[in-house]
């Protein structure tokens, strides 16, 4: 059984639609997360006006109901505003589901798919996601989102006064065309706040169905 993970970024408060749209629709359940866009416009970045909060939604679905879940809700959020968000599905490998045996998906149906897009995932110490995404849109990246997160630590490694302390990190996600990747991607694991071990780590994947949520929008 093909499983996917759909990934839906639109603003803040506004998860729950998407949530509801995506359980209505025969989907098991969501998972939201909040997070800020990157501002692309300098002046607004100063003024600190230029930026906006995000939610970040995960959906778990198997292929069978893919099609039929990005084209709701594709009719659901018509109406939105433009640029209201996107939308993209992630082919899962495998997933294990407490209670149920590890489920393992085939993956033949993707592989002569044509991927138009990849996302990069960036995760480093917090403060550098915005430097890392100014590198990124130099590279030809659009935007980006970024996801507020903690690292883990043994007692043994960071401490401070005999107290374990977990950095705090920041995870940045980049979506970005395909012919655009590499250069985005290299520019990124060459930034100097990744170059200390432990500092981050970066990686990407191809994406399916990459499309945009609102008025005027269209899968791309």
């Amino acid at each position: 059984m093909n499983s996917f993970l759909i990934v839906t970024i639109v603003p803040h408060n506004e998860g729950e639609r998407i949530t509801g749209i995506l359980k209505h629709a025969g989907a098991g359940g969501s998972t939201v997360l909040m997070g800020r866009g990157t501002a692309e416009n300098p002046i607004l970045q100063m003024l600190g006006v230029g930026e906006c909060s995000k939610d970040i939604i995960f959906t778990l679905i198997t292929g069978e109901q893919k099609a039929r879940m990005i084209e709701i809700v594709q009719e659901q959020t018509a109406s939105m505003r433009s640029h209201y968000g996107i939308l993209f599905s992630l082919d899962i490998s495998g997933f294990f589901k407490s209670g149920h045996p590890q489920i393992y998906t085939t993956r033949e149906e993707q592989i002569m798919a044509e991927k138009t897009h990849k996302l990069i995932s960036v995760i480093l110490n917090k403060g550098y996601a915005d430097d890392a995404m100014a590198a990124a849109r130099k590279a030809g990246a659009g935007g980006g989102t970024i996801i507020h997160a903690r690292g883990t630590a043994r007692e043994e490694d960071v401490s401070f006064l005999g107290i374990p302390l977990v950095p705090e990190k920041e995870m940045l996600l980049i979506l970005v065309e395909q012919d655009k990747s590499d250069a985005v991607f290299n520019v990124i694991c060459s930034l100097p706040c990744l170059a200390e071990p432990g500092s981050g780590i970066a990686y990407s994947m191809d994406v399916d169905n990459f499309t945009g949520l609102g008025k005027n929008t269209s899968d791309r």
